[in-house]
């Protein structure tokens, strides 16, 4: 198979650890996120997925739609300590692991046949491992590229397990097919039918020059390598060894300024826990900005202060955020620190804030008591801005494996 990459998705995650500890949530639809002002949907069970919720709706909208849900305010540092757990036992299985977010994670897992045997046999082993080390299910999908792979993890939630061979991955595209194609939000969806295309089929035999003349060169380009089951780069730049990011595809392009603040909110938290964990200052913020028709943006602030604690990281996220966003519909966020250096306290001579050293001292407490199982939350969280979102659609059917 030559190149063979793994992606790893633990299956609604924050809801599946709360049905896990909390035995009255089990089987009932569960939504993390408050349905208040400014609050989004962070992920929601399986349950509640019937009703039309998702991860970055709005959560008063998700009320409306599930008025029967149970809604909590979700404990971040109880997932972030989870996802450790879960993250240790994938590096276990790959010398080479990419951690996209909280609940997602790229193994590479070229030339460990002799150790694990074939793809299936591997992911049969991995997904063994996490049941009974923490008592939650992971979807594989196997492939060549991480960008098949990603789909696949998709193709038989939840805990499922799909396998593309090279030969097959124009066939698993066309089984996938437009509608489901990772990348592709409504209003792009929209556009492509506007033009009479219906099917990855149909886009497939048109030439670059023709897809550019009808969607510009950055749609354009997405399409022609998606439909060919090739990796158009959305999934596969490598997660620098002094940076630590996230982010989020959306099911619809997010146009609501208030729904975008508080998914950066919530992002902010989930990087800034990652590097406190990992005993790491940040001097740098960034985020990335993709748009409906594949425009992307990125900006980095480096401001005079080092990055000591959440508020920090969200209030820098912000304001780069607001430097490029043009108004239009954002299809993928994403928040990551970068020129991060190990320490706890900042470097010898830097000027700092007691303020923030002491809300960085908080931000280490709550983590520490969440790694010893207890249960603690800061306001903002309370507020429902302060808990990670999941990863996006997490059900896109039950067809089979195409090895």
């Amino acid at each position: 198979m030559g190149e063979v990459f793994f992606h790893v998705d633990l299956d609604a995650f924050f809801a599946s650890v709360e049905q896990r500890d909390h035995p009255e949530y089990r089987n009932k639809p569960l939504i993390i996120g408050m349905p208040q002002k400014r609050s989004v949907v962070s992920t929601c069970s399986y349950e509640a997925r019937r009703f039309g919720v998702h991860s970055a709706m709005p959560a008063i909208q998700a009320q409306k739609l599930c008025p029967q849900g149970i809604f909590i305010p979700g404990n971040y540092r109880l997932y972030q300590k989870v996802s450790r757990q879960v993250m240790e036992i994938l590096s276990r299985f790959s010398p080479s692991m990419q951690q996209v977010s909280v609940d997602e994670a790229f193994l590479d897992m070229t030339g460990t046949g002799l150790l694990f045997g074939p793809p299936r046999e591997a992911c049969v082993k991995l997904k063994q491992a996490v049941l009974e080390e923490t008592r939650l299910t992971i979807s594989v999908g196997v492939a060549r590229n991480r960008f098949v792979a990603k789909l696949a993890s998709d193709f038989h939630k939840p805990d499922g397990i799909c396998v593309v061979s090279p030969s097959k991955e124009e066939l698993f595209i066309d089984r996938v097919g437009l509608e489901k194609l990772w990348g592709i939000g409504k209003s792009t969806l929209n556009l492509i039918h506007s033009k009479g295309l219906t099917t990855t089929a149909q886009i497939r035999a048109l030439g670059k020059e023709k897809l550019a003349g009808l969607f510009g060169e950055n749609l354009a380009d997405y399409l022609y390598m998606a439909v060919r089951g090739q990796d158009p780069g959305i999934c596969s730049n490598q997660t620098k060894s002094h940076s630590v990011s996230t982010e989020k595809t959306f099911i619809d392009d997010i146009t609501d300024k208030d729904t975008l603040t508080a998914l950066l909110n919530q992002m902010s938290t989930e990087v800034m826990f990652r590097a406190l964990d990992s005993h790491e200052l940040a001097r740098t913020v960034g985020v990335k900005i993709r748009y409906g028709n594949f425009e992307t943006l990125t900006v980095q602030l480096t401001p005079d202060d080092p990055l000591l604690n959440t508020a920090q990281v969200y209030e820098n996220a912000k304001k780069a955020f607001l430097s490029k966003w043009n108004g239009g519909g954002i299809r993928l966020l994403g928040v990551g620190l970068y020129n991060l250096y190990k320490g706890d306290t900042p470097i010898q001579g830097t000027l700092f804030d007691e303020e923030d050293l002491r809300r960085r001292r908080l931000d280490r407490a709550i983590l520490d008591l969440s790694k010893k199982g207890h249960s603690l939350s800061k306001a903002s969280v309370l507020e429902g801005k302060g808990s990670l979102s999941g990863s996006g659609p997490d059900d896109k059917g039950t067809l089979e494996t195409l090895e």
